[in-house]
């Protein structure tokens, strides 16, 4: 799975992992890009480990919209979530 950083304007229906800090540990949630006019659909609405957030972007993805990973507060990158 390739996983990019997000960029300023992602394509319509790119999968975005957001990864942020809550308390001691890195929480993420999953959301679909769309038109900019419009507000981005978030799956589920609620907060998971970064691998069950990666886990449902593949899915939501099926192979064909990319995937981006945005990291917030301080957020450092492991590889290890992208299994």
């Amino acid at each position: 799975m390739l996983i990019r950083r997000l960029p300023e304007k992602p394509v319509p229906g790119a999968i975005i992992v957001k990864l942020y800090r809550y308390r001691d540990e890195i929480r993420g949630y999953v959301r679909q890009a769309v038109d900019p006019s419009k507000d981005d659909v978030i799956f589920p609405g609620e907060e998971m480990e970064p691998e069950a957030a990666f886990r449902l972007a593949r899915t939501h993805s099926e192979g064909e919209a990319p995937i981006y990973v945005e990291l917030v507060e301080d957020v450092q990158w492991d590889p290890s979530w992208a299994h």
